[in-house]
């Protein structure tokens, strides 16, 4: 049978995901494998229909289908998302409608779910018949189990389409917001209190609700904010994957490009930052996608470290929670704080207005108490990741987050927690005495909770444990504790 693969790195053959494709063509050599290197002639597909339709016909003419990709920034390559979005502008659907596909990714496994969320979406979307996916680590191949694992995804998908399997839709279809917002009259605006806000978004003459959204969200500031369309930077191109910026931060693009500029000057400068787009397909647009991707010649450091952060979204998000956990986890891995997502899902004008006008407060007092959310999951699994695999076998690539891991405490690592492992060694053989541990499990509830009794000590006046610097008030009773406040 033969199977259209399409590659989704801008490295086109020299992917190491390209690697796992051969791999499947040397276990199963009677099946043709054909590559399409979507990525590196992104532009060209853009341009000039009939390049784009050969592919569309190779994918036609196909008996199934391999979306074949490395992660980049939580999904897939910016120009992947815009070969995406070409499928549905050129109302090309038809061709992918029935055939069986599969997804193959390598990543080191971070947020690779999200990506895979994604595609399998798009699949059912098409209408294509999604068998399964399969993600590896990078160097899983190297290793006799990654082998036998690949081999045995190959041979179901195979399978799968000889025998034509059943297969069920996961991803019910999009209904979009019925509300056509009209700002009402901009009431009392914030002050800003000398906070530097920035606005950036992709919106375009078309999209009036985004930027209905965005005319209302600046007039609720009573200074003014800067708004940056991501049109308008000088961006040549996606990201290549070159890793060259890993050593110092600096970009294949730099001095070819405004990108870097345009994120040092306005991005990092910045107290707030509020990004906006309308949601295409299942994410935002090419054009943010592309941006994220290109702000990896930070590396996996943080880059915007402290400021806070909210989110214009035109579509609907509620029904995608997988975008919602991307934006989510893109703050909270760059060690931010999440103020709130606004989407114009609502019923009227009147409560997006108020909204809006909402989120531009919560915003200001938040970057003036210098506010951040404990970090999730999200957050705490994703640092812990980067922080090993820096610290390991990408240490060489990637010298400046080394550099910089190593100055901001990320190699946290459980044993240089000595009190905790002296702890551990002198208690640990107690426990095997049977009196000992009997003792130890009935403290056990009382003792996890005794190092927070000094919290709930009568208070004295001139204690100041609010955020504000006020001092809180003397109840006389210990069981009272007034919830710590952040400036008005």
């Amino acid at each position: 049978m033969r199977i259209a693969v399409l590659n989704g790195s801008p490295k086109g053959e020299t992917s190491v995901t390209m690697q796992y494709v051969r791999y499947m063509q040397k276990v199963y050599p009677q099946h043709q494998l054909e590559l399409e290197h979507v990525v590196p002639r992104i532009k060209k597909l853009e341009n000039d229909e009939r390049a784009f339709g050969e592919i569309v016909d190779r994918v036609r003419s196909a008996d199934g289908v391999l979306w074949a990709f490395p992660l980049y920034y939580l999904l897939v390559h910016g120009s992947y998302k815009r070969f995406i979005e070409l499928i549905g502008e050129r109302g090309v659907q038809e061709a992918f409608e029935g055939k069986y596909a599969a997804c193959l990714s390598t990543s080191i496994h971070f947020f690779d779910h999200a990506a895979h969320n994604y595609m399998h979406a798009i699949c059912d979307d098409l209408g294509m018949r999604y068998v399964g996916a399969f993600s590896p680590g990078m160097t899983d191949l190297l290793e006799e189990r990654g082998q036998a694992q690949l081999a045995q995804f190959a041979g179901e998908f195979y399978r799968a389409i000889e025998e034509q399997v059943a297969t069920q839709r996961s991803f019910l279809p999009l209904v979009a917001p019925g509300l056509k917002y009209v700002p009402g009259p901009a009431r009392q605006p914030v002050d800003t209190r000398a906070k530097r806000v920035v606005i950036v978004s992709d919106a375009q003459p078309h999209q009036a609700n985004l930027l209905r959204m965005i005319e209302c969200f600046q007039a609720s500031f009573a200074q003014e904010v800067t708004t940056v369309n991501l049109h308008d930077v000088d961006i040549k191109g996606g990201c290549l994957g070159c890793l060259k910026c890993g050593y110092d931060n600096i970009c294949e693009y730099e001095g070819k490009d405004g990108f870097t500029d345009f994120y040092r000057s306005q991005l990092k400068t910045a107290d707030v930052l509020v990004f906006a787009g309308t949601m295409r397909d299942r994410y935002l647009s090419a054009k943010w996608k592309t941006f994220f991707d290109r702000s990896f010649f930070c590396g996996h450091a943080p880059s915007l470290a402290g400021k806070q952060f909210g989110f214009l979204i035109s579509g609907p998000l509620s029904q995608v929670p997988n975008l919602r956990q991307i934006l989510e986890a893109y703050v909270q891995i760059e060690l931010c704080n999440l103020a709130g997502i606004v989407s114009d899902e609502v019923g009227d004008a009147a409560s997006l207005d108020g909204l809006l006008e909402d989120l531009a407060g919560r915003l200001v007092r938040y970057a003036e108490a210098g506010y951040r959310q404990p970090q999730t999951f999200l957050g705490v699994a994703g640092t812990k990741l980067f922080r090993d695999e820096i610290y390991g076998h990408l240490r060489i690539m990637f010298q400046a987050d080394h550099r910089a891991y190593r100055q901001m405490g990320v190699y946290d690592f459980p044993q240089k927690d000595w009190r905790t492992r002296i702890t551990n060694a002198v208690v640990t053989p107690l426990l095997h005495l049977r009196g000992f541990r009997e003792g130890f499990k009935s403290q056990i509830k009382q003792g996890m909770i005794q190092p927070y009794q000094k919290l709930f000590q009568e208070s004295k006046p001139g204690d100041t444990a609010t955020l504000d610097g006020r001092p809180r008030p003397h109840t006389g009773d210990a069981s009272v504790v007034e919830p710590r406040r952040l400036r008005a």
